[in-house]
Order: C-alpha cells, then sequence, then structure tokens
C-alpha cells in the first residue's frame, strides 16, 4: 500500500514576491483545529536562512499565507535559520506546541515554542541545550503523567519524557536503521504520533546507502511507546514524481505532519527541499496494513 498522492501536487511554491519565500518551501507542519488547516513551513529566500511562514486552508489543499513570517532567527542559535516545524495540540492545554530545530550555522538543536492562537508564537527554550539533534514531535496527550517526546540521536530514533516541557529525562531508543533495508542508515520521527485504539501510529523517514529518502510506519504501545509492535517492510511513500526527484536536494520526500480529519490522513511532505507536496489515505486501511505486517 502507498499513499495517493493529490491531483493538485504541489500544492505549496516558493513565493518569487517574497524574498523570505522565494527559494523554497518545505518540511511543514500542520494541525486542523477549528474546521481549518493550518500550516506551518520552512522557507528560504535570496539568504538561505530558514524562516516559518503560515499558511490556513478549508480543504486542506488551497492555502491562504501570509506574507511575513511568523517566526525567524533571533538569537546566536538560530543564526541561520529556524527550521522544519512539527506543532501538536495539547487539547487538556488548550495550547499548541511547536518543536523546531534551531541552526546556528555549526549546531542543530531542539528548541520548542507555544501559541494559544497559531499566529504569535513565545519561545520555550532548548529541551536538550547544546546537544546535536533534530526530528522533535511531541506526543498530543501525556503518558503515565508526564510530557513524551521523539528526537533524533543520530541514527535512531530516541524519546525523552518531562514533567514541564522543559527538562528531559529517561531517554531511549524506539528504533534503529534496519541495515539492508531502505531504512537502512539513518532514521527520524516525521509529524506527532496518532492515537489509535491498537497502539501510537508513527509516521517517520529513513534512507539507504543510496541517500534516497522514504517515508515508513510503524505501531507503538499506547503505555509504553518504546515497544514497537509492528514495523511496516516496505516505504509507503517515495520519491517518483518530477519534483520530488530532482529539487534543491534530489530524491527526497520528508513530513513533518499527519493530521487525521474525518477519517482521513494528510499527510503533507517536502518534495526535493523545494515545494510542498499532499499525499492521503484512510487511517483504518493503514492501521490495518500496519497490524498486518510481520
Amino acid at each position: 500500500m502507498k499513499l495517493n498522492r493529490h491531483p493538485d501536487n504541489p500544492i505549496l511554491k516558493p513565493n518569487p514576491f517574497n524574498e523570505w519565500e522565494s527559494l523554497n518551501v518545505f518540511n511543514c507542519g500542520v494541525v486542523h483545529h477549528n474546521g481549518l488547516f493550518h500550516l506551518f513551513y520552512r522557507a528560504q529566500g535570496l539568504d538561505w536562512v530558514s524562516r516559518i511562514g503560515y499558511a490556513v486552508s478549508a480543504d486542506g489543499v488551497h492555502f491562504n499565507r501570509l506574507q511575513q513570517p511568523i517566526l525567524s532567527p533571533r538569537d546566536e542559535w538560530e543564526t541561520r535559520g529556524v527550521e522544519d516545524p512539527r506543532v501538536t495540540y495539547l487539547a487538556d492545554e488548550e495550547r499548541f506546541i511547536m518543536a523546531y530545530t534551531a541552526y546556528s550555522g555549526t549546531l542543530w538543536q531542539i528548541a520548542l515554542a507555544q501559541s494559544q492562537n497559531l499566529i504569535t508564537w513565545e519561545r520555550m527554550g532548548f529541551p536538550l541545550p547544546g546537544e546535536r539533534n533534530k526530528d522533535a514531535a511531541l506526543f498530543p496527550e501525556k503518558i503515565g503523567g508526564r510530557y513524551c517526546m521523539f528526537h533524533r540521536r543520530e541514527p535512531a530514533i530516541w524519546i525523552a519524557y518531562s514533567d514541564d516541557l522543559l527538562h528531559w529525562d529517561d531517554h531511549q531508543i524506539v528504533m534503529r536503521p534496519r541495515p539492508g533495508a531502505w531504512d537502512g542508515v539513518k532514521i527520524g520521527a516525521n509529524g506527532p504520533p496518532l492515537k489509535t485504539e491498537a497502539g501510537w501510529l508513527f509516521f517517520y523517514h529513513g534512507f539507504a546507502e543510496d541517500k534516497v529518502y522514504k517515508l515508513g510506519v510503524a505501531l507503538l504501545d499506547l503505555n509504553d511507546p518504546t515497544l514497537v509492535l509492528k514495523r511496516q517492510d516496505e516505504p509507503i511513500l517515495e520519491p517518483e514524481e518530477e519534483w520530488e526527484r530532482h529539487g534543491h536536494v534530489p530524491n527526497v520526500v520528508f513530513s513533518c505532519a499527519n493530521p487525521v480529519v474525518d477519517g482521513t490522513v494528510y499527510v503533507y511532505y517536502s518534495g526535493g527541499d523545494h515545494v510542498i507536496g499532499l499525499a492521503t489515505c484512510r487511517l483504518e486501511e493503514l492501521l490495518q496494513l500496519v497490524l498486518h505486517a510481520e
């Protein structure tokens, strides 16, 4: 089973009239809230600095975007950019948490920001200060009374827990690359995991020696997400279209978002680190696929 690409792909392209997003728009986080799709995308312009833009849509395909970024580099840790936002809604707290990558030019590290209106964001700091790390995705609810977050200590996917979103401990490996497989060299988290009756449905990306980025899916235990119940052998999305195989970086599909709306999973992904595409599937069909994986 593969995800179904939307016929209007790519759904978001660089805007040559805005200098800050004139070269690349990619790696977006998306939440569906109050009947609208809210999209937060990484953008690069002529200075090659990454900023985060915002766009909104009623149908998840046709977006209207703000003309200015909602998050731009602010201090020495973000000199070269704020990158790859993944946004989680904490319903019990009625706030949104954005996990993004702060890039200084020499160090990538995880940063968090919070918002209640999706437009203005308050920085919360660096959960793993000074550590070369990225691909952070926060769970939508606490597990065992604690916040839970994926992160990536190369080349594996890790998990950590926190009481306050600021101090993180109990770091454990969740998944490792599978030598010889499509995800044999390096893997990382995609969007926030999805809670189902069978477990946490978890999208991730990976590549092998050929450095072709593909997307996969796994199922984790609800009470202990370090336990991998199922892991699909084959990727569910890989570069096939011209704009996925050729771009700023060739042979890349990369996702930071997989919201579910009316039983359909909307996987927003970057093609070639240049434009944004959309692929979908029915949640129940995907779950059955994973449940029957060996």
